[in-house]
């Protein structure tokens, strides 16, 4: 029994201790998931998020909320720093942010810090609001949320009292709380699927399809469901509020600028410089003044631009037949407008899925032709697809655009649904761009910046020399403050930025004189660094309009003679003339015929006649009255005419030509093409026809109605540069009915089409255009041209500008996706010269298109590196088109920045691909000028550094500068200025550099005798020499030729550096000189009110040491003070003549008649009252007298100074180390010389440059910017270009650049010349 006892204790011993360990395991796993819970929610606090991805407003956003410690410890630092510690959370968000709050997931936060995620990473700071809806995103139905009213006391009464309109009618229902905050005025939801803030924009955001957008959305919201998502989207206006003046003084005043200038106003008035202070003040005051002015009238303009027609009464549908009056403001996504008969303007972006509109789109496109509106699709593969703004624009009605006129059937309404309001809209979206610009990415303000820091860092050590010096000499602790801190006054001048903005501003007044509007003048110097520059084809560098060169119809699968002119009588009724007259968006507008330029031309070249039906006429039948065109009457033969017999046939003959047009499906880019479905006069069957470009008419083309000979003839006609559009033709079925054919797809009608033939348009090059390219190309400027047209007619347009040169070769890129288990690639083709075209004549018998892509051999040339590009860089050019620049950057990234390197045409290219293009290049290191002519080029002008509209309609604001001449002629009047506004800027930085350090100099100096200089010499200096000589040589007209050299771009570079250092060092050399020749005179002592050098004998003078004289407390009128402001003063001058540069980028500074007379009347002035002075000034200025000959000896000492500073900046740097060490950097772009230059000249200046450039530790440095590497690193290998046909695989490609990586890390240099592509 004890035994069993025993093993009873033991067995429950055991058990307790399996129970202690099971419990010590529990333990230990609950530590763990306790620890790993913290350790998420830690990461979850810490988290950082991107809302709209992929966009351009990509942000990351993190969650923060407000930390009490640290607001009290804020609070008091304020307080202790007077304030500056505010101003400078005020300053730097991200700060204001991280000190006065802690992190917290995104979900609690009460404030969230944004960081975008381009290339500027600017920090924003906005507040969490809170809001109560009944349901927690915008197209949630109501009949699911649940019946119960808010329990008391949980409603958020702050927050609902800011919707009490609203929430009345949703008391009955449960209330949710929902996180958003604004930006930009934008709102952003919290959505708790996706645990992150997102936007939303409209009833995309729902992915519809169109067949739902007919079958769901087309009867109209209730009054409740409006309301409701009113919550989310908010009022539909486009509100651009004007500030008022209070607000934006206090933003202007705030400005760090303002803000030292404020501190040193405060200084100064300490030190009882009243003067100049005042005069800071009185600057200052005007120039506030003027920016609030400017910022108030652009707000005005603005607002006004916005508000002329965004506020209008529209006419709700709510349901199938209700409808009633409602403000536009009241509009949300979903809700169904009908457009009136006689037009509006659009307060929304809107989908039409009834009706036809006619529509002005020049506010969007910057296009005032007018543009033909269909409704939405409902079958088909088109309905079954999700609408998508971009790819059913045709469809879309958009916001700030006008309806001229609507189309409908009778007893039916024209209805649109909306689609997106407000801000969400492309006009809400443009306004945006305007309110909230993109900071100006130029390297020379970054650079301002550094070299501020630096005259800080000298203020520095003047600040702590200042105080050490004067704690030796016992000065009062007042004094050294005030003496110590006005070092950091003179060091950092306070009018720098004023000074800097002069040249801007000059700048702008000059090209407003030759008709160049600019909203950013900050982009006027960024102008002056331009490398390259890309221009849309039609209406830029060629004329808007076609002229018909000619018809070339096809029958019976072969070509008929070409033809001059479709007017004929014998071709009045055959179908081409038919398809002529009636495929178009042509509508007639207060009796004119208005549309597409094209359309107009060919319209008018068959000369038929088009009639609209009218509202009477509409109301009298069921089916849409369609519109109607007709030959003109007198194309009877002269013979009829006179015979009464025929008279009756002959109006048969005409009713019978008339056709109606039943449908109209229009041009689509994406499709290039349009089509109609028409219907003669006593005809039982409709007709199809079809119109765009060859290639895809062709396609859709039964294969034995084309002409063997297509190919041929269509490159002959585009090799030289004509425009051809192709026309087809299909008989429909007898069975289809008006009504049928209103529900038919594109794709039922547009397939089994008989060819017809071509129209063969000419598009005349502008006579400014040739001339301008040659301008830019010798000013070593990059042209590209970028347009939708046809690639064979853009190659010879760029030929016959001058683009590509008749010697240089074009070869096409021309790349395909991977399809059926192939991998995407590329094919090089090669297309033969102008100048061999002729020659090359026996070759048209070859069969296909090797005519055109005949295989030439490139001749190499072997060059070596010299800092220049070899002549082979030369001799090719690259094309690509819109498709295949779409798939080389998805499949071939790598070798994208290689093809944009030399491609100079890009063809069939989509908006949004020339925005795409601009960032490619911008990524080079380019600086990429884009000119266009507003439509369809509104991205890329924004995105580009100088975006140039030549249209001045309203979506020219989106472009940095308009043009008011419509040809590109302004590019080199715009480059030109900003060559010379960025000198300017250079050379005004470097003068207030300079003066900084010249006073700063002086001061240093004379606080080693305990003097300073004086109040009214400040003044003299600061305003009469220092003010003027600013503003006046900011003057220089640009230079009136663009040369190959570009100006700087940067502040840190070696030639400015040398520059100003040296002119430093001239400067303290000289001013050291005086100061210690002064005290070496004879007649030297101590002065005092009593002291008479100029009369009393040297002799009786004894050498004293220099103390403070009792009634002179400041000790202002010494000899050394006299001396120095003198010397000071003349080289504030010197170095102004010698920084005021003209050739090759400014008008030389003898034609600055104002800045001469400046100097010179300053030189007299100072010259006069030096070597014969008047009492009168001297005791203004507080200058004493000194002895003739050491006048004469200072003017020797200016002299000496200003022939130093001349030969330094004029021979030494600009001539010599220039030519033989700077330019270095500018060969790599600069053509090469010939083999014959080689002279001895040429040889020394090459032993020189090397000697010179081995000194300043330049030897074989490689050029900084992306695009020279690259040019070099191709220029050395042999791969490059492409051989002719060759054919460049992805999947090569990968295993070309994997070999490379594994070549690498075995061997760097072996890989270097290992690093080419598999071409097959």
């Amino acid at each position: 029994m004890i035994r069993s006892v025993c093993g009873l204790q033991r067995a429950s011993k055991q058990t307790f201790m399996q129970q202690l360990n099971h419990a010590g395991s529990d333990l230990i796993q609950q530590r763990e998931r306790r620890h790993r819970f913290g350790t998420s929610e830690k990461m979850k606090v810490n988290e950082v998020k991107l809302i709209s991805p992929g966009l351009e407003d990509e942000m990351e956003v993190s969650g923060y909320r407000p930390c009490l410690w640290k607001m009290i410890l804020v609070g008091v630092g304020a307080v202790c720093s007077g304030g500056l510690l505010l101003l400078l959370l005020y300053w730097l968000p991200e700060w204001g942010v991280k000190s006065t709050c802690t992190h917290t997931t995104l979900k609690d936060a009460h404030t969230v810090l944004l960081r975008t995620t381009d290339e500027f990473r600017q920090w924003f700071r906005a507040k969490v609001h809170v809001m109560l809806a009944p349901g927690k995103k915008p197209f949630d139905s109501l009949a699911s949320q649940p019946e119960n009213q808010l329990p008391n006391g949980d409603g958020d009464l702050g927050v609902s009292a800011v919707h009490e309109d609203y929430y009345g009618q949703f008391s009955h229902r449960q209330l949710v709380q929902v996180h958003y905050f604004i930006h930009h005025s934008t709102r952003y939801y919290w959505n708790d699927v996706i645990q992150n803030f997102e936007l939303y924009k409209g009833l995309e955001d729902v992915n519809v399809s169109c067949a739902s957008l007919h079958s769901e959305h087309s009867s109209g919201l209730s009054k409740t469901l409006q309301d409701y998502r009113r919550l989310f989207f908010g009022e539909n206006e486009i509100a651009v509020r004007v500030p008022s003046l209070l607000k934006l003084l206090v933003k202007e005043v705030l400005n760090p600028f303002y803000i030292f200038q404020l501190f040193s106003i405060i200084l100064w008035s300490f030190e009882d410089y009243y003067y100049y202070a005042s005069a800071i003040v009185f600057m200052s005051v005007i120039s506030i003044a003027t920016s609030l002015y400017t910022i108030k009238k652009q707000y005005v303009m603005l607002h006004d631009m916005v508000a002329a027609h965004s506020v209008v009464r529209v006419s709700v549908c709510r349901g199938n037949k209700d409808i009633e009056q409602a403000m536009s403001t009241e509009l949300v996504p979903g809700d169904v407008i009908v457009i009136p008969a006689n037009g509006m303007i659009m307060p929304c972006d809107a989908v039409l899925f009834r009706g036809t509109c006619i529509v002005n789109e020049s506010m969007l496109t910057g296009e005032s032709v007018p543009v033909t509106k269909t409704s939405l699709p409902s079958a088909g593969e088109e309905g079954a697809s999700s609408y998508n703004m971009d790819e059913h624009k045709k469809h879309t009605l958009y916001c700030g655009t006008h309806v001229i006129q609507t189309r409908f059937y009778a007893g039916e309404l024209v209805k649109a649904v909306v689609v997106r309001t407000g801000f969400s809209t492309e006009k809400g979206q443009l306004v945006r761009s305007i309110l909230y610009p993109k900071p100006t990415d130029f390297k020379l303000y970054h650079d301002a910046y550094l070299f501020l820091l630096c005259l800080v860092g000298v203020a520095g050590i003047g600040f702590i020399y200042t105080i050490v010096l004067s704690i030796m000499n016992k000065v009062p602790a007042k004094t050294i403050i005030i003496e110590s801190l006005d070092i950091v006054t003179i060091t950092v001048p306070p009018a720098l930025p004023a000074a800097m903005t002069a040249g801007i501003v000059y700048a702008q007044r000059r090209l407003k004189r030759v008709g160049i509007f600019c909203i950013s003048p900050q982009r006027i110097n960024m102008c002056g660094q331009l490398n390259v520059v890309c221009f849309d084809k039609t209406g830029t560098l060629t004329e808007d309009g076609l002229d018909l060169w000619g018809i070339h119809r096809a029958g019976d699968g072969s070509f008929c003679s070409p033809e001059s002119e479709a007017a004929k009588d014998s071709l009045v009724n055959t179908t081409f003339v038919a398809c002529m007259a009636t495929c178009h968006s042509l509508t007639k507008i207060e009796g004119e015929l208005s549309g597409d330029p094209l359309d107009l031309k060919m319209f008018s070249a068959t000369g038929w006649i088009l009639e609209e039906p009218t509202e009477e006429e509409t109301a009298l039948h069921n089916p849409i009255m369609p519109t109607v065109v007709r030959p003109p009457k007198h194309i009877a033969p002269e013979s009829h005419q006179s015979n009464p017999l025929t008279q009756s046939m002959e109006l048969s003959e005409l009713s019978a030509c008339e056709i109606g047009i039943v449908r109209q499906f229009p041009f689509s880019s994406a499709l290039q093409r349009m089509s109609v479905v028409v219907r003669r006069l006593g005809v039982k069957h409709m007709d199809a026809f079809l119109k765009g470009a060859p290639e895809v008419v062709a396609s859709l083309c039964r294969q034995h109605t084309i002409p063997q000979t297509f190919t041929e003839t269509l490159e002959d006609y585009t090799r030289q540069g004509f425009r051809v559009i192709a026309l087809a033709h299909r008989q429909l079925e007898s069975k289809l009915s008006w009504h049928k054919v209103q529900s038919l797809s594109r794709d039922a009608i547009e397939t089994n089409m008989e060819f017809l033939g071509l129209i063969i348009m000419q598009n005349k090059i502008k006579p400014e255009t040739a001339g301008v390219l040659c301008e830019l190309q010798r000013a070593n400027i990059r042209t590209l041209m970028v347009t939708g047209d046809n690639m064979l007619t853009a190659i010879s347009v760029a030929r016959d500008c001058g683009m590509v040169r008749p010697h240089e070769k074009v070869i096409i890129a021309d790349a395909v996706p991977p399809k059926d288990f192939q991998p995407a690639s590329i094919t090089w083709h090669y297309t033969e010269n102008q100048a061999q075209a002729v020659k090359d004549n026996e070759y048209h018998g070859m069969t296909g298109s090797s005519v055109l892509l005949q295989i030439l051999e490139i001749e190499l040339d072997e060059g070596t590196w010299d800092g220049e590009v070899s002549q082979q860089e030369q001799s090719y050019h690259f094309a690509v088109s819109g498709k295949a620049f779409a798939v080389i950057l998805e499949y071939f990234p790598q070798l994208v920045q290689k093809l944009v390197l030399r491609a100079t045409v890009f063809a069939r290219m989509a908006p949004d691909q020339k925005t795409q293009l601009v960032e490619v290049l911008q990524s080079m290191d380019y600086t990429v000028g884009m000119c266009g002519d507003g439509a369809n080029d509104c991205g890329a002008l924004k995105r580009a550094h100088s975006g140039i509209s030549l249209s001045e309609l309203e979506a020219s604001v989106a472009s940095p500068f308009t043009s008011s001449t419509s040809n590109i002629s302004c590019v080199p009047n715009l480059i030109r200025e900003g060559r010379a506004a960025l000198i300017t800027s250079f050379c005004v930085f470097k003068f207030m550099a300079l003066y900084s350090i010249i006073q700063f100099i002086s001061v240093i100096l004379l606080y080693s005798v305990l003097s300073n200089l004086g109040d009214f010499q400040f003044l003299f200096i600061d305003l009469i020499i220092i003010l003027t000589i600013a503003f006046t040589m900011s003057l220089n007209p640009a230079w009136k030729e663009l040369v190959w050299r570009r100006p700087p771009s940067s502040l840190i570079s070696g030639q400015l550096l040398c520059s100003v250092l040296t002119q430093i060092l001239t400067c303290l050399v000289f001013q050291v000189l005086a100061f210690l020749l002064v005290r070496q005179q004879s007649w030297y002592e101590t002065w005092t009110p009593q002291s008479d050098a100029c009369n009393v004998s040297r002799s009786i003078f004894s050498l004293r040491v220099n103390v403070t004289d009792p009634q002179n407390h400041k000790n202002i009128r010494n000899y050394e003070n006299t001396s120095l402001f003198y010397i000071s003063a003349f080289q504030y001058l010197a170095v102004a003549i010698v920084f005021s540069k003209g050739k090759p980028f400014r008008q030389p500074s003898y034609k600055n008649w104002l800045f001469m007379l400046t100097c010179i009347g300053l030189y007299t002035f100072l010259l006069l009252i030096m070597l014969h002075p008047f009492p009168a000034v001297d005791n203004f200025l507080e200058i004493v007298c000194v002895p003739h000959d050491w006048r004469v000896t200072l003017v020797i000492i200016m002299i000496g100074n200003a022939a130093a500073s001349f030969l330094l900046e004029i021979l030494i740097l600009d001539i010599i180390l220039w030519r033989l060490v700077f330019r270095g950097n500018h060969r790599a772009c600069r053509p090469a010389e010939s083999s014959s230059a080689h002279t001895p000249q040429v040889a020394n200046d090459r032993w020189a440059s090397s000697v010179l450039s081995w000194l300043f530790c330049r030897r074989h440095k490689a050029p900084r910017a992306l695009y020279m590497q690259l040019a070099l690193e191709l220029q050395e290998g042999s791969e490059w270009p492409p051989q002719p046909s060759a054919v460049t695989y992805a999947s090569d490609l990968k295993s070309s650049i994997s070999d490379l990586n594994v070549a690498a890390n075995q061997n760097s240099t072996q890989a270097k010349s290992e690093a080419s592509l598999k071409l097959v």
